[in-house]
This record gives structure tokens, sequence and C-alpha cells, in this order.
């Protein structure tokens, strides 16, 4: 725990509007933190059948979202899967806010990873702006979602290593449905991941917003 850097820190849930949105931004940040013992959590609030490409079979996408998370490592009991329409977050977003104190009321988390306050994507946004009403007890870290995030304040860097990087880009294997979007590409995350580091002088890193820390 000590060496992680998140000394107070057992539990942490992981807000994904979709499926490998916490994977994209906080893989190398969730294998680090399951290394050192913190429970992880993971919320996703839709299943995108709606965005499943054509020649894919229906529910793909949740098949490839379960198998990432088990081998990233987060046991299944702590997947906390909900079928939003995607794109429509808004439209429901008076039964997100109930889905995320629920959430809250059983797992009191300490750190919530979450949508930073700059992404543009609708269901990204609601994701964004419920977490802040429902999580007012825990630290809140905004997440980058690049393509997304026209900016994006980095005010949190959490060091990684090699073996956090191959754990990521080999978690995002498994959507195999996403795999032709540009941002899936191995070169394109490890060179992320490298220039983040180097804005630190450190060879790997992942970046954060600081929505709220609670000491």
């Amino acid at each position: 725990m000590k060496e992680f850097g998140f000394n107070k820190i057992k539990v942490v849930l992981v807000l994904g509007p979709h499926p490998d949105d916490g994977e994209f931004s906080s893989g190398g940040t969730i294998s680090k933190m399951l290394e050192n013992g913190i429970d992880v959590h993971y919320a996703v609030f839709s299943m995108c059948e709606k965005s499943i490409p054509e020649g894919f079979a229906p529910g793909v996408i949740k098949k490839e979202l379960l198998e990432a998370t088990n081998f990233l490592g987060i046991k299944k009991e702590n997947l906390h899967l909900f079928d939003y329409e995607v794109r429509v977050f808004p439209k429901y977003r008076q039964e997100i806010l109930e889905d995320l104190i629920k959430i809250k009321s059983e797992l009191h988390p300490d750190l919530v990873l979450m949508p930073s306050s700059t992404d543009i994507h609708q269901d990204h946004k609601t994701i964004y702006e419920e977490g802040l009403r429902a999580f007012k007890n825990s630290s809140l870290l905004g997440y980058e979602m690049p393509w997304n995030n026209f900016s994006f304040n980095s005010n949190l860097f959490v060091t990684l290593e090699e073996k956090h990087l191959t754990k990521k880009i080999k978690t995002l294997e498994f959507y195999k449905s996403q795999y032709k979007r540009t941002y899936s590409s191995e070169e394109y995350i490890r060179s992320l991941m490298k220039f983040k580091g180097m804005q630190i002088q450190e060879e790997l890193a992942e970046t954060f917003e600081i929505l709220r820390w609670k000491i």
C-alpha cells in the first residue's frame, strides 16, 4: 500500500459509462492497485448494443468485458453492470444517480475514478455530474479519454512499470469488436503512457484530474 502512494485507499470504484472506458483510461493504474492489494470495483452503465459493429453477434461487448476484467484481475463479484441505452444517458439521469447512491451505500469507496470534467461525450458527462453528487464522501479522480477531451488537467500522475503497460495492452485485446478504432492500437497506448511519463521524468504514467481529494 505504501509503495503505491495511496496509503489510506482500501476500496476503489471505477465508473465506466461503457465497456472498456475504465481499461482504456486507467488499465495500468488498476493493475498496479490490484498488485498492491487494493479492492477494485468496476461499474459499467451500458452494454452498448446499438454500437456493436457489423459482423459481431449481439451481446459481444458484454462478453468481451467479462473476459477483459477477468484477465486484468477484477473479481467477477466486483463488477456492477447496468444496461442503459448508449448515447442517451441524460434521459436516465435520475435513475443513474440512484444506482450510484446504491453502490456507494454498499461499498463506501475511498476513491472513485470517473470521467473528467472536460469529457464532451454526453454519457460520460452524465456519469461525471451524477458521480460528483453521489460520492460526496469519497476522493474523486477524473480519468482522461483523449478522443473526448480537447483539454485535460493532468494534476495527478501514477507512475507505472512495463508490466502494468503490458497488462493494459493485453486486457484491451479482448475487445475485438472495438479493435478497429485508431486509439486501440498498441502503438497509440504505449506512446501516450510514455508521453505522460516523460512529463514527470519517469518511464511510464497515467494521469488524472483531481476532482476532490479527502485526507
